[in-house]
């Protein structure tokens, strides 16, 4: 059974920029994307990749520039945002439980969905993302990085978003799995999503057909600090924790946004919470 897709998301991003205490994380991020299409984002380690993927989703707030998906302007807007954009796999975002199968996820995925999901969406996931043959029984610590890679965007699917944003889509990838993947990648937007995809090596998403390509540099390492941390350190409040992009801060660094610390409370713009 094919799985419902929505339609895709708009991104219009111009001038986008996310300044914290430790200096630029990005900065300068332009591009329009129209609904279904394929972006890369090309950048080294500690160039600000995952901080974007999170700004575009909704789970971080920008510092500088405009921004609107599907229409809705962010950082005010961010709870919309959140319900119709979904992350694949973030090192400290959403990572996986190495004791769990690939099945228990997947449950625990449709038990946090808003609404039921129709029969087979299981199934159908796993299979638009490349995993028809997966045994479900399979813990996730015996699973190869690609197989890791492509369960995150499974479990992605399961929210029918109309945005998909996956972190590093090349990193431990062998040549022909980084091929493997883009290709699903590509056929995931033509089938309705729009896709945001960060990586290392644009060569991959290059040849697969990306409608858009994004470079970023190590903003991050020649930036010059601000003498105060910007507001809220950039998160959104209830939103996931991102990974520190840049180098470690001279003082201590605000507890993390989880289970066992309170979370800071960022200041809300406009008329909706994030």
């Amino acid at each position: 059974m094919a799985m419902r897709r929505a339609t895709g998301a708009r991104i219009e991003a111009d001038g986008l920029g996310l300044r914290t205490g430790e200096g630029a994380v990005y900065s300068g991020v332009s591009f329009d994307a129209a609904p279904g299409s394929l972006v890369a984002v090309a950048a080294p380690s500690g160039a600000g990749r995952t901080a974007l993927l999170l700004t575009l989703a909704g789970r971080m707030r920008p510092t500088s520039g405009t921004l609107r998906v599907d229409g809705h302007a962010l950082p005010a807007a961010a709870r919309r945002v959140r319900r119709i954009a979904a992350l694949g796999l973030s090192d400290g975002v959403n990572d996986l439980d190495e004791r769990l199968t690939a099945g228990d996820h997947l449950a625990e995925r449709l038990l946090l969905r808003a609404r039921p999901a129709e029969r087979g969406a299981r199934a159908a996931a796993l299979d638009a993302a490349g995993l028809s043959d997966l045994d479900r029984t399979r813990r996730v610590r015996d699973l190869t990085a690609a197989e890791r890679r492509r369960l995150g965007i499974a479990l992605a699917l399961l929210d029918e978003p109309r945005l998909i944003c996956v972190d590093d889509a090349d990193r431990g990838l062998s040549p022909d799995d980084r091929a493997a993947l883009w290709a699903t990648l590509r056929a995931l937007a033509d089938s309705g999503p729009t896709v945001v995809a960060a990586c290392a090596d644009p060569g991959g998403a290059e040849d697969a057909g990306a409608d858009t390509v994004l470079t970023l540099d190590r903003a991050g390492e020649d930036a010059v600090p601000s003498a105060e941390p910007a507001e809220g350190d950039g998160l959104i409040s209830g939103a996931p924790p991102a990974p520190s992009p840049g180098p470690p801060p001279a003082s201590p660094p605000a507890p993390p946004l989880g289970r066992h610390a309170a979370p800071r409370r960022a200041r809300r713009e406009g008329g909706e919470g994030a």
